[in-house]
């Protein structure tokens, strides 16, 4: 998977996941405009949102009522990282007892919690402007004048 980023200006940062762009920026106390999450809030937002997904997806598979189904995500720091994250699942009325356990264990299916217990190498390569010609800006990656939605997106 290719992500192409460009930098619409300030520390604002622009990413083309797909036919979607996932903008950041940082908090005014950072030398942000505070007009986006900030990148590490995306990635806790992403662990949440994909665990929500595969309990939502575990009620749906078992017609189950998901109605009032909850999730939130606390992380407990030390320093400069985070050394717990807690996964807090509010069940619907009346949900079986018979799946509580299943449940749990749909939400450790979360892709974003499994590369966390198995994470991948990283590398950086870099090539000057000389060395490479630059890539092509996908047309719905906001300009650096814009950080305004894409025409025809909500």
């Amino acid at each position: 998977m290719r992500i192409p980023v460009h930098f619409p200006g300030g520390v604002s940062v622009a990413a083309r996941v797909g036919t979607h762009v996932v903008v950041t920026d940082q908090p005014t106390a950072a030398g942000g405009g505070a007009t986006a999450p900030a990148p590490f809030d995306l990635f806790l937002a992403s662990l949440a949102t994909c665990a929500g997904f595969y309990a939502v997806r575990f009620c749906q598979t078992r017609q189950l009522d998901a109605a009032g189904l909850g999730l939130e995500m606390e992380t407990a720091s030390e320093g400069h990282g985070i050394t717990h994250v807690t996964f807090h699942l509010r069940l619907p009325a009346g949900f079986p007892e018979r799946y509580r356990e299943a449940i749990a264990r749909a939400i450790d299916q979360c892709a974003v919690k499994r590369h966390l217990d198995n994470p991948p190498r990283f590398e950086t390569v870099i090539t000057s402007a000389e060395e490479a010609k630059p890539a092509p800006r996908p047309a719905d990656i906001p300009s650096e004048r814009s950080l305004e939605p894409v025409p025809g997106r909500k």
